[in-house]
């Protein structure tokens, strides 16, 4: 209906609704559950795209019937040097543009660069529609990379731990694939991390897991951290033995059990954000504080070892540095 030009019927009406509404479709979306549409939540989205459908209708049918006389002046005037929208859906478009790159730089999700990118290219459109092929054009690049975000996030779905948002163990099988000749593995267990649970709580164990796993990220030598499961994770260097990495292993080591964690009692915490920030100060010098440490063991790939073989025979020394007291680091260099 749109490929006409926009001094034509109602064409240019249509764009200044549709210019209007679909910027509002994209941020219905944050409105619902964080973690994703349900039947409930599917259902209030699309009685709203339903309910914006009718509401264009019947603007369209009042325009036809002979409303809105001169409806580009007053508020909806025109810049023709600038777009043939009516500047202020410009200026609307380009806000909102605005804030989702905000958003974006802040969150560095998907679900926004997905939104951003969307809206972007949309805004584009609306703005400079007169240009020849500027709707196909944009619309087709917008297709694309919904397709290509879409893969990026099932890629993370399936190769990302949801707890401590670092690769799991799919992750950890299919880069094994790839090792070449010289690595070294690192198995890691957090210890007596059972008995942590039970006294304080699975909140407070996940929170254990996620601190855990940043230290571990931030580990030098080139070290690739994963999830193997449970309370196990697993240290990956390439094109290094298992002299070169024993420091590397043993500053995780000491990064995790030099790490004091202040035991946060989640019912008590304010709704509000800033109030907890500003109690933050005097709560923590009340609460009580915990110390986790982790046992580690590693084995690298000498004699031709295979990645399978050399994961045993760090779990074999991992095995030891438990025996031995935990909250050290053994090496199998057999």
């Amino acid at each position: 209906r749109l490929q006409v030009p926009l001094n034509s019927g109602t064409a240019l009406l249509e764009l200044t609704i549709l210019a209007t509404l679909l910027p509002v479709s994209f941020l219905t979306v944050f409105l619902f559950n964080k973690d994703g549409f349900d039947s409930k939540a599917m259902f209030i989205y699309v009685l709203m795209l339903v309910m914006f459908i009718l509401w264009s209708y019947i603007i369209l049918a009042y325009y036809v019937d002979g409303g809105f006389e001169q409806w580009t002046s007053g508020i909806l005037f025109i810049v023709p040097s600038v777009s043939k929208l009516p500047f202020i859906l410009v200026l609307y478009c380009v806000g909102i543009v605005c804030f989702l790159g905000i958003l974006l730089l802040k969150t560095n999700k998907i679900i926004h660069a997905m939104t951003y990118s969307a809206m972007a290219l949309a805004s584009a459109t609306f703005i400079f529609f007169d240009v020849q092929y500027i709707s196909s054009t944009m619309f087709t690049l917008t297709g694309l990379l919904i397709i290509i975000y879409s893969t990026s996030a099932s890629h993370q779905l399936a190769f990302t731990d949801s707890l401590t948002q670092i690769p799991s163990r799919r992750a950890l099988d299919l880069d094994l694939k790839h090792m070449g000749r010289k690595f070294t593995i690192a198995m890691l267990d957090v210890d007596h991390f059972k008995k942590f649970n039970d006294t304080y709580g699975h909140d407070i164990g996940d929170d254990v897991l996620k601190m855990v796993a940043s230290r571990l990220m931030k580990t030098r030598g080139g070290a690739k951290v994963y999830r193997f499961g449970g309370e196990e994770f697993t240290m990956v260097f390439k094109g290094k033995n298992v002299e070169d990495c024993r420091q590397y292993i043993e500053e995780a080591r000491k990064a995790i059990a030099e790490y004091e964690m202040i035991l946060r009692d989640k019912a008590s915490r304010p709704d509000d954000h800033k109030q907890g920030q500003q109690n933050r100060g005097t709560e923590d010098m009340q609460r009580e504080s915990v110390f986790v440490t982790a046992s580690f063991g590693a084995a690298d790939s000498r004699n031709g070892r295979e990645p399978a073989e050399v994961i045993k025979l760090a779990d074999a020394a991992l095995y030891k540095a438990k025996k031995a007291g935990r909250n050290c680091t053994r090496v199998n260099q057999n």
